[in-house]
């Protein structure tokens, strides 16, 4: 299962751009990281910039609300507005893990999420929930690629 930006509609509410049924290949909290088709969270200042996110790959953006978007945004780039960046991710994962619903084809194209572990040392509680989320992602993966 890939992720599409039309979940990424459903789910959150405050949105702008073009938001075309186009498929994420990645989801990433690293603007430097190559990300394609991807899903740029910049979740902490440690992220990177918005346009090295989309020079790697990037076709949608989660963005903090109370942040100022860049004007080089491009105007039909899909963004998606949260209050808090690290809910939105765990937001997400909770989804894909939901769309996923124990679908094992080894074969089945995913949405890849490569996630920092500076992430994961947060103080906050979410940040855990997001490393047991993607955990079980992982070990999900490597199950389906034996044999």
């Amino acid at each position: 299962m890939v992720l599409a930006i039309s979940d990424m509609a459903g789910l959150f509410s405050e949105k702008k751009g073009v938001l075309d049924d186009l498929l994420l290949g990645t989801v990433s909290d690293k603007a430097d990281s190559s990300q394609p088709l991807g899903l740029f969270v910049p979740v902490n200042t440690e992220s990177g910039e918005l346009l090295e996110a989309i020079s790697n790959g990037a076709i949608a953006a989660i963005w903090d609300q109370d942040k100022v978007l860049p004007r080089y945004t491009p105007t039909q780039f899909p963004i998606f507005f949260t209050n808090d960046p690290a809910e939105a991710l765990r937001k997400i994962i909770d989804f894909y893990i939901e769309k996923l619903d124990g679908e094992t084809n080894k074969h089945m194209e995913r949405t890849n999420f490569k996630i920092s572990n500076k992430i994961l040392l947060n103080k906050n509680n979410q940040t855990y929930d997001i490393a047991g989320h993607l955990a079980k992602l992982a070990l999900q993966n490597n199950q389906d690629r034996r044999g």
